[in-house]
């Protein structure tokens, strides 16, 4: 049932738009100076910050795309987009690269590649369930 909803999604374009809004959040919060912590009571709370961004994007398209494949592209995808802007700090002397950084990323990616492969992967498709109901009743 699953693998052929990927396909059913009615608002498929407003998701991959808000989804490239939390790409470029991701990345604009890579290359500033001087990032927010979120977590600044906990210690290397900025990779615990790195893993949730990761984690985030890698859920949110995994919502979109569910073929196997696809996904697999994603988590790529993702890594190269996480070495990248590590490199892109190094160079920017402002900020400096981190392989703990990389690793937080990757942890993220690879955690909700494993999540998604189940029910939390369809978590869009059952949010437009529920808005379209609501619509038809109107």
């Amino acid at each position: 049932m699953f693998n052929q909803l990927q396909n059913n999604l009615y608002f498929k374009k407003f998701w991959l738009v808000v989804g490239f809004i939390l790409v470029s959040t991701v990345i604009t919060l890579s290359i500033i100076s001087s990032p927010p912590n979120i977590i600044p009571s906990i210690q290397y709370g900025d990779k615990l910050g790195h893993a949730l961004a990761y984690f985030t994007l890698m859920a949110w398209f995994a919502q979109i795309y569910h073929s196997s494949s696809q996904r697999f592209y994603l988590v790529i995808g993702l890594f190269l987009l996480g070495i990248t802007l590590e490199i892109l700090q190094s160079l920017g002397g402002i900020r400096y690269a981190e392989w703990q950084d990389i690793l937080a990323n990757t942890t993220g990616i690879l955690l909700a590649w494993q999540l998604t492969k189940q029910r939390f992967g369809y978590i869009l498709f059952f949010i437009e369930k529920r808005i379209l109901a609501i619509i038809r009743k109107f």
